[in-house]
């Protein structure tokens, strides 16, 4: 922005330091939702010598949608997660030659022939989770996700186990990868002088945890070569269009994003399943329905489960567990006919925020999946919903996700009751994604 000095920032901004007071480096995106409620669709926050300029509101985020004028940033954590996934397709910068090289590859492993391909192997995955659910007691809901989904894009798209589910820990991969978001967070919002004082210690831990990622999509990679199949790791081999470094960094980028966001989405998802029981019992009656005495659920049966789908969009729009994406002007241009922006300046979406818009959203914090019943759908403007980002460089496995998930959420209705301690108040944690924390549930056989 040119001049920030019309944009209303939060309160008790601190010279030199900047917009700090009530925040933590653990948990920036809820801070920030806390510092920006009733300052309006835009505000901007302090960091030192930088400051950020936030969009909260859904009239504006449609406009950044526009891709004739805006283009997707890589912002604050994003841009640190480069010493991850490198050119990546979620990492890369609009100008590098691998994003669009390898986005023409994938492309057709998320057709629906694909999809329906894939099916049975999320089957399985989904059956081991069910195995291990049915040996009773209580468990960690974002935990067994985590395996859940780990363990599908694994399988399904690259042919490779971790052997999740015979694990009593999580596969160091798990560890090796929160560590490494974790870092990527920290240093997006950390004074200088605390890099100096526990830098070093964090980088080599950084670059230990890296290295370990590398290791393990390495041993991915040469499991299948000579072997190249039509799932995702298939086509990049024998595509010949992208280089060695940039298949692991392809493989490392849907490894982390391919499980960690439909993990935190299935975790709350089953939160707010287990908090109104009219719900979970509306959703299990669909299930019923539709997959009615079938030992499996077919594809066609998991795609017709409209009700459970709404669960899942409702939760995503409380808690859209990639909670923002920045957005940058091709030319100059002005935001809201207001806010001018020179060409390569960015602002970030706030999804949270956005997703509560009271203009959009009656009642935005109630949680209410009939939001998504297809007259209201059609009601509501267009780009006021984006869990998955936006424009050329949204998610590429959103059908992926959707599928997995609506699929896990099924099977959990149709075999169990969750019981969850009454006494949980949902605890939001942030490693540039977001889940719930510390939350548990026993199923019970129906």
């Amino acid at each position: 922005m040119t001049d920030t000095a019309a944009i209303p920032h939060p309160p008790w901004r601190v010279p030199f330091v900047g917009d700090v007071v009530g925040t933590s480096l653990r948990t920036p995106v809820q801070d920030t939702m806390k510092q920006g409620s009733g300052l309006g669709p835009i505000f901007t926050r302090r960091f030192l010598n930088r400051e950020v300029v936030f969009v909260a509101g859904a009239a504006l985020t449609a406009e950044l949608a526009d891709e004739s004028r805006f283009a997707k940033h890589l912002a604050l954590g994003v841009e640190e997660l480069r010493g991850i996934g490198g050119d990546g397709l979620f990492t890369a910068y609009n100008e590098e030659p691998n994003w669009k090289a390898a986005h023409d590859v994938l492309l057709p492993a998320f057709t629906q022939g694909a999809m329906r391909a894939y099916h049975p192997a999320m089957v399985d995955v989904t059956a081991e989770l069910v195995g291990k659910w049915d040996r009773g007691g209580e468990v960690d809901v974002s935990a067994d996700m985590t395996k859940l989904t780990l363990e599908t894009i694994g399988r399904v798209g690259f042919g490779y186990s971790f052997e999740s589910f015979r694990r009593e820990q999580a596969h160091p991969f798990v560890s090796a990868m929160i560590g490494s978001l974790r870092y990527a967070q920290r240093k997006s919002f950390q004074f200088p002088w605390a890099r100096k004082l526990f830098g070093r210690a964090a980088e080599e831990r950084n670059r230990a945890d890296v290295a370990y990622l590398a290791q393990v999509v390495d041993e991915v990679i040469r499991s299948r070569r000579g072997s190249e199949g039509t799932d995702l790791l298939g086509l990049m081999l024998s595509s010949g269009a992208l280089d060695e470094v940039n298949i692991r960094n392809q493989v490392i980028t849907f490894l982390i994003a391919g499980h960690e966001t439909t993990s935190g989405a299935l975790s709350f998802a089953l939160y707010y399943l287990s908090r109104n029981p009219s719900v979970f019992a509306r959703a299990r009656e669909e299930v019923d329905r539709v997959w009615g005495s079938a030992s499996e659920p077919s594809f066609e049966q998991v795609t017709k489960l409209r009700y459970v789908r709404r669960v899942l969009d409702e939760s995503l729009r409380l808690w859209p567990t990639a909670p923002g994406y920045a957005r940058e002007a091709r030319v100059d241009t002005v935001l809201g006919k207001r806010y001018r922006m020179r060409a390569g300046q960015w602002a970030l979406v706030m999804l949270p925020l956005v997703h509560r818009d009271p203009s959009v959203w009656p009642e935005p914090e109630r949680f209410d999946p009939d939001r998504f019943a297809p007259e209201q759908v059609k009601a509501r403007p267009a780009h006021v919903y984006k869990p998955f980002g936006t424009g050329e460089r949204a998610c590429i496995g959103r059908q992926f996700a959707v599928h997995e998930a609506t699929l896990a959420l099924g099977t959990v209705l149709r075999r169990y009751d969750l019981a969850a301690d009454p006494g949980y108040r949902l605890r939001v944690k942030e490693m540039l994604t977001l889940k719930p924390a510390g939350f548990s549930v026993t199923p019970r056989r129906r």
